[in-house]
């Protein structure tokens, strides 16, 4: 038996907008884009690698009202968990996805436990951390 990861989801206050980010500053490639009852779920994912990858969607899509809620004030507060990408060349991706607009939380550095990192927020307030691939 084997298993692997084939989606996991982002929440976003808007899908156009997170776009953005997500395909044009980090280089995913839309994969998927399904509009469904005035709401939409866009799965991207690293090219060349179909099958593996993200799913941004807005809080209220596909979920009942009061999940959408509940799920609106977490991503408010910024307490959604954290993405990591990780990335061959550290620098270059950083420079990249700042020169987006993109919020630096953390500029590159070496960690005590290990990777090479670097960390931004999304256009909702989602942090996502890239690590230097080893």
């Amino acid at each position: 038996m084997s298993i692997s990861l084939q989606y996991t989801n982002i929440t976003v206050n808007d899908v156009d907008e997170s776009l953005g980010f997500y395909r044009d500053a980090l280089g995913l490639e839309v994969q998927n884009d399904v509009g469904n009852g005035g709401f939409r779920w866009v799965t991207l994912g690293t090219p060349g690698q179909p099958g593996l990858g993200i799913v941004i969607s807005e809080p209220h899509a596909g979920r009942p009202k009061a999940d959408g809620d509940a799920l609106q004030e977490l991503l408010v507060k910024g307490v959604l968990p954290i993405i990591v990408f990780s990335t061959s060349d550290l620098d270059a991706t950083f420079e990249q996805v700042r020169a987006s607009g993109a919020e630096v939380l953390q500029e590159p550095i070496d960690q005590s436990w290990g990777p090479r990192d670097c960390a931004f927020r999304d256009p909702s307030g989602n942090t996502v951390r890239i690590s230097q691939a080893g």
